[in-house]
């Protein structure tokens, strides 16, 4: 249960952090008449990178804002899913932290995250994402869930403990957009 506390207040400090930080960004916005071009550019675009001061922090801030997720990140950004984890949901996102990343046979991750794989990655990472905004204690009703890639995952609990797809859920945080469930695996879609 210290662990739990822990990391509670960890991620507490992290999420007032965020909104210290957020309240110095500044949004801009650029508008456009002419016909756009389709063309691959290095700037980002889309919902996940605009900032603003009044946002509660979303799931994408909350991973962002997480020294224990920057794998996790790397591999958001490696299959550019930034705006999907930003919409208005409710989501629920099964977030592996690193040493969850750093447990995956040697190679693994270095592997997925090459432009060639992007479709298995993202593959990968949607199966870690559920529509909805349960508690770890609500989710204790549910055999399985629909994952975001379209298949489900099991659900088990033993004892307080609940395990998603294997993967232990170790500490919750709620935000803007829905809830992570820190987990302490990397879950593996069953075609992967």
């Amino acid at each position: 249960m210290k662990i739990i506390t822990k990391i509670k207040v960890f991620f507490g400090s992290l999420l007032a952090l965020c909104l210290l930080c957020s309240c110095k960004n500044e949004a801009k916005t650029e508008t456009s008449t002419s016909t756009p071009v389709v063309q691959k550019s290095n700037k980002k675009q889309g919902q996940a990178f605009l900032k603003d001061d009044e946002a509660q922090p979303n799931v994408l801030d909350i991973a962002i804002g997480s020294e224990a997720h920057t794998t996790l990140v790397a591999a958001v950004q490696a299959a550019e899913l930034e705006n999907a984890l930003v919409n208005a949901g409710p989501l629920m996102v099964f977030a592996p932290t690193n040493a969850a990343f750093e447990a995956l046979p040697s190679g693994t991750v270095e592997n997925l995250l090459k432009p060639e794989n992007k479709a298995s990655l993202a593959n990968i990472l949607q199966y870690h994402v559920t529509p909805g905004k349960y508690s770890k204690d609500f989710l204790k009703k549910f055999k399985k869930l629909g994952q975001a890639n379209n298949q489900d995952v099991a659900v088990e609990v033993k004892g307080d403990d609940v395990f998603i797809g294997g993967a232990k859920i170790i500490a919750s945080v709620p935000c803007g957009n829905g809830i992570v469930h820190v987990v302490d695996k990397v879950m593996l879609p069953p075609s992967e």
